[in-house]
């Protein structure tokens, strides 16, 4: 999944998000909000400049594959270790 597609896919899943009505307006301008967690999802607020990251990039791929775009949170929701997303976003 490259940069624009990664993008597109933020979009649509921001769009929904807004749609849904949920808490956007504490997610500063820059950053966006992820669901992450294998069964208790966690939710982290991350710079946009993330999705640059190939790292991210291919979690968005898996989180495509099992969830669509019709998020079961309202946002993105990646089904990962927290500790696992948490030294991705580190770097």
């Amino acid at each position: 999944m490259g940069f624009h597609n990664a993008k597109k896919s933020l979009l649509r899943s921001l769009s929904n998000l807004s749609q849904a009505g949920s808490k956007s307006l504490d997610v500063p301008k820059g950053y966006f909000a992820v669901y992450v967690g294998e069964s208790e999802k966690r939710r982290f607020v991350v710079p946009i400049d993330l999705l640059k990251e190939p790292a991210f990039q291919e979690l968005l791929n898996e989180a495509e594959e099992e969830y669509g775009y019709e998020h079961p949170m309202g946002g993105i929701t990646i089904s990962c270790d927290e500790d696992i997303f948490s030294d991705l976003i580190s770097r």
